[in-house]
């Protein structure tokens, strides 16, 4: 039987990074509007730090079963899927503000805005599906370049609508700007339909496929080596989870990706309510600010990926952690506004190069699940999006606005902590000859 396969490795790169951009905006989902909701709904700071990081709760957790789901499907359903709920939850939102706001939003509405953005945050946890399905489609010498190009440029949605967002806020409504953005994501899911498609062996797979003729023929596909298909599963979604659980490489990457990438999203969901409050600016200046930060993680994460590619996985990581920490610790010891400024581009960078590095060493740790593997790591390592919000809410709790600063604190030593983490790593690494 003749086998088909629709796309390339650069189209399966572009319709997972574009369906990525459109489902990860739900990290910025409450952040420009936390502290007028707080205001208006009459709920405590450690309210606003839950409503802030609840999309990271099941962008995070879903993260692990999706990306499982890769390994015995490919990309596609999975992906769809998470967009579909996000969907749901942009358009419940839209509609609860529409019809409640602002007279009549009450903090008995509390559990329902929290449930509708669990829901959204559904797009953020294409992330791992994505890093499957890319991971897919390229070789073992493209992974550092293909990864960090999909996490990189799908993670400026943050960013931008952390930006845009307060932008709208300042022209029109607050329900009206939920409907736009409900509308944006709703083109994002038709985006991602009509451009990604799975790689080559989960093709033939649908078309009735044995795995060894899947595996043939997406082998033989391209004449070209910087286009085949390397990586293959080695079974559905109980055993990569299972697989990949077993392998202690996969929970090193877990705690490195926990202080980069999930601090990141933390980051990205308190910035506005640390700008407004600490400094006084306004909703639009602190979008501003977020935003910087947010892109230039994002745009170092495409070169850290090739960074790895050439130096190593952990060698990047080591020095882009050792950046992070010294980044906040300016954070914490000065309240200049310009320093302040200066070490959140040092954590920036050392962020966004460390995310890279630690997918550059899944499919190199962990090849026969990497599905599995992703969705750990991914899922387990975004969940800090949820875990530091209130946690730095809550040294603002006791300290008033100096925690705003002493709470950086908890990033230093994480920081510390990945140093040596990843000297183990290599360790580990040379005696299993890896």
């Amino acid at each position: 039987m003749n086998y088909t396969a629709k796309g390339s490795p650069l189209k399966g790169l572009t319709g997972a990074t574009l369906g990525f951009f459109f489902g990860f905006a739900a990290v910025a989902l409450f952040g420009p509007t936390a502290k007028k909701l707080q205001v208006i709904m009459g709920i405590s700071p450690a309210q606003v730090g839950l409503l802030v990081a609840i999309p990271a709760l099941s962008g995070s957790l879903l993260r692990i079963p999706f990306s499982a789901w890769v390994d015995k499907d490919g990309g596609r359903k999975p992906f769809m899927v998470l967009l579909l709920l996000a969907l749901t939850g942009m358009v419940g939102l839209s509609a609860l503000f529409l019809t409640r706001y602002p007279d009549n939003m009450t903090a008995e509405l509390y559990p329902l805005i929290l449930f509708f953005g669990f829901l959204s945050g559904c797009g953020i946890a294409t992330f791992s599906v994505g890093i499957s399905q890319v991971a897919y489609w390229f070789p073992q010498k493209k992974q550092g370049w293909a990864l960090g190009t999909f996490g990189g440029l799908g993670n400026l949605a943050p960013g931008i609508f952390s930006f845009l967002l307060p932008l709208a806020l300042s022209v029109m409504s607050l329900p009206a700007a939920y409907v736009v953005w409900s509308l944006i994501l709703l083109t994002g899911v038709c985006v991602y339909w009509f451009t990604a498609f799975n790689a080559p062996y989960f093709q033939a797979l649908s078309q009735g496929a044995s795995a060894e003729d899947a595996k043939g023929f997406a082998a033989d596909l391209y004449s070209e080596a910087s286009q085949k298909q390397e990586l293959f599963p080695s079974g559905g979604v109980v055993y990569t989870l299972v697989k990949s659980a077993s392998n202690p490489y996969t929970w090193m990457l877990v705690l490195l990706y926990f202080v980069t990438f999930g601090g990141f999203i933390a980051l990205t969901a308190w910035f506005p309510t640390f700008w407004q409050s600490l400094y006084g600016f306004s909703v639009t200046a602190a979008g501003f600010l977020t935003a910087f930060y947010a892109v230039l993680t994002s745009l170092f994460r495409v070169p850290g990926g090739s960074f790895a590619d050439k130096i190593g996985g952990t060698a990047a990581s080591l020095i882009s952690v050792a950046v992070l920490g010294a980044g906040s610790v300016i954070v914490v010891f000065t309240g200049n506004f310009a320093l302040t400024v200066f070490g959140i581009m040092l954590m920036a960078i050392g962020m966004g190069v460390n995310n890279a590095a630690v997918f550059k060493l899944v499919p190199k740790y962990i090849p026969e699940a990497i599905g599995g593997a992703a969705g750990w790591v991914g899922g387990l390592g975004a969940f800090g999006g949820f875990v530091l919000p209130p946690v730095l809410a809550s040294y603002v709790g006791r300290n008033g606005d100096a925690g705003y600063r002493q709470g950086f604190m908890v990033y230093t030593l994480m920081a510390a902590l990945s140093v040596l983490l990843i000297f183990f790593l290599k360790r580990s690494e040379k005696r299993g000859g890896r």
